[in-house]
């Protein structure tokens, strides 16, 4: 039974605790990778010792103090006894304040989001430090071999290091812009987990997961950042219909097709709480009105009751303040659910017209239903024929091969 409720109290403490751990001993050592080993250390102990001593009353305290000591017995070894010894001894005296802990975790996600590290850096060193993934999970998440993944890491830490990259937080005047680099990371974790662009398989939940934890922890710790909220609640309010999106054989589900009595009611009214917290507080960004996109479609008693006109509008606002042609893309669709087929396969000529997205299985795909839809059999099977060149997706790839024979065999 010890055991047993050692295992759960691990597992809690882990999602609960990882990156406020990683976050103090980043502040205390300056220096991410011997901050990441001492909290992995700590763990490893506590797996050990609470299932024969037991769980004990304070987690988090106890797996600092440990962290702390691991940190302190790997600097000895080393024979590192610079200035980080003496003042990790110290901090060891002294329990954080909550809001130290706040403004720590809040550095180490701004740390790992540094706009000097590539994109896909930022991504993995947020899922592993603030996440608590392993390498090889990362690696397999974006299909990539674990030597390969392991090697970003390294580069990414060493440049750290070498640029004397800041885990701090940014100052009012810059906290904006770095902001939205933070929001663009986890929402580029949740869109590949919720639309993998490669690989086997369409949906890759653990990642979905991860980006919503994020995306709440941030906005715990920084409740009043609208965009932030908006960002929670876009991603609860499209992953809530994560179940109904795949059918038996992993196929795609259109939406007007979804079992809506599988969406996931809990997260969409976790969603529409932050959208609420959002609202008000500043002028609505893009996070916010993509949100307000998903709440009408999660708010829908059914796929013909949809507020079509609501969902066109908010794209016009997206596309008045700066939206890109995937954004015109999904306004077209809104249209033509709106206005008809026609309606929308005229914007999307116009779009076609740019050969913006002529790379981009979706834009093909959505021409070749619009065209169907329209008794243009022809059109669609040559769209559809596209779409297949361009996707990259195994799943998607069987899925768009089957809509296009369904239109031979008529």
């Amino acid at each position: 039974m010890k055991q047993t409720t050692a295992v759960s109290a691990i597992d809690a403490a882990f999602r609960s605790e990882w990156s406020r751990l990683v976050a103090t001993l980043m502040r205390e050592l300056r220096d991410l990778e011997l901050a990441e080993d001492a909290a992995q250390e700590a763990f490893v102990e506590a797996s050990r010792r609470w299932r024969t001593e037991g769980v004990p009353s304070r987690p988090g305290a106890w797996l600092l103090t440990t962290a702390r000591r691991k940190a302190i017995d790997r600097l000895r070894r080393a024979k590192r006894f610079d200035e980080r010894l003496p003042a990790l001894e110290e901090a060891a005296k002294v329990e954080p304040e909550p809001r130290t802990l706040a403004d720590d975790q809040l550095a180490l996600i701004f740390g790992c989001c540094h706009p000097s590290l590539g994109v896909d850096s930022q991504v993995a060193l947020t899922l592993r430090s603030v996440g608590g993934l392993s390498t090889a999970q990362i690696a397999h998440a974006f299909l990539v071999p674990e030597a390969t993944m392991a090697k970003r890491l390294v580069r990414a830490k060493k440049k750290i290091k070498a640029a004397a990259i800041p885990f701090t937080v940014p100052d009012q005047q810059h906290l904006d812009a770095r902001l939205d680099a933070v929001c663009g990371v986890v929402y580029a974790i949740f869109t590949e987990g919720h639309a993998s662009a490669h690989g086997p398989t369409l949906l890759r939940g653990n990642l979905c997961d991860e980006a919503i934890w994020l995306a709440d922890t941030i906005s715990d710790l920084a409740p009043d950042e609208s965009e932030v909220r908006g960002l929670a609640a876009l991603c609860l309010l499209t992953d809530a219909r994560r179940a109904a999106r795949i059918d038996e054989s992993d196929a795609p589900v259109l939406l007007a097709d979804q079992d809506r009595s599988r969406w996931d009611q809990f997260k969409i009214q976790r969603g529409l709480a932050h959208l609420l917290a959002a609202s008000g507080q500043t002028e609505r960004g893009p996070y916010q009105l993509q949100a307000t996109i998903a709440a009408v479609h999660s708010t829908a008693a059914s796929f013909s009751e949809t507020d079509w006109p609501t969902i066109v509008n908010t794209y016009d606002q997206i596309i008045r303040s700066g939206g890109g042609p995937v954004v015109e893309l999904n306004r077209a669709v809104a249209v033509a659910e709106s206005d008809g087929p026609p309606a929308g396969l005229e914007l999307l000529a116009d779009l076609a017209a740019r050969q913006q997205l002529d790379q981009y299985h979706y834009f093909h795909s959505a021409q070749a239903e619009l065209l169907r839809r329209t008794g243009d059999v022809k059109g669609a099977a040559l769209a559809y024929d596209r779409s297949i060149e361009v996707c990259d997706n195994e799943i998607e790839l069987a899925w768009l091969k089957q809509r296009r024979d369904e239109l031979a065999e008529r």
